[in-house]
C-alpha cells in the first residue's frame, strides 16, 4: 500500500468514519475512495489533495524513495 492510502485509511478510521461518510463529507465518490485506499496508481491528484484536504494535508514535490519502487 502506498504511502497517501495508508495516511488516509488510518486517519480515516481514527475519525471513526466509513468510507462511505468519509467521501460524502469529503465531496468525493465512494468508488474514488475506495480505489485511493487501494493504492491504485492512476488517480487524479485533485481529488487525491481533496482526500487529503480533510485532515489538514495535501501533496507536496519530494524525493522517490527507493524502497517504494
Amino acid at each position: 500500500m502506498n504511502k497517501i492510502a495508508e495516511f488516509i485509511k488510518n486517519e480515516r478510521k481514527k475519525a471513526g468514519l466509513t468510507q462511505e461518510e468519509f467521501a460524502l463529507r469529503a465531496g468525493l465518490g465512494l468508488r474514488f475512495v475506495r480505489e485511493l485506499e487501494q493504492g491504485k496508481e492512476t488517480v487524479r491528484l485533485d481529488k487525491v489533495n481533496q482526500a487529503l484536504g480533510m485532515f489538514g494535508m495535501e501533496t507536496v514535490p519530494g524525493e522517490i524513495d527507493r524502497e517504494d519502487l
